[in-house]
């Protein structure tokens, strides 16, 4: 969603909206278990801000409005920081179709 690098299944993030109207959220799935509409993104915080300024989440999701990415956000930093990403560091303009 973010960079729209493709990549196989096992090194993306499945993501669910979680909630109703205009009070849902965003949530990571690892398991890939959750039930509802799914959309893929990388583990890099870089891809998560691309997708954050794109607006991709609420047109990937087909949910209304802007969905809260606080509990997404706070897993993707978290899995980059046990990973070895450094989180935050990189440009997200650098990501995603050369110019």
């Amino acid at each position: 969603m973010g960079c729209r690098q493709r990549a196989a299944a096992a090194e993306l993030l499945r993501i669910v909206a979680v909630g109703e109207g205009a009070g849902h959220s965003l949530r990571a799935d690892p398991a890939r278990r959750l039930p509802g509409r799914g959309a893929h993104l990388h583990r890099d915080p870089a891809c998560f801000a691309l997708a954050q300024r794109r607006r991709a989440f609420a047109r990937a999701l087909r949910t209304p409005g802007v969905p809260d990415t606080g509990e997404l956000a706070e897993h993707i930093n978290a899995s980059s920081a046990a990973s070895g990403h450094p989180a935050g560091r990189g440009s997200a303009s650098k990501v995603g179709r050369p110019t």
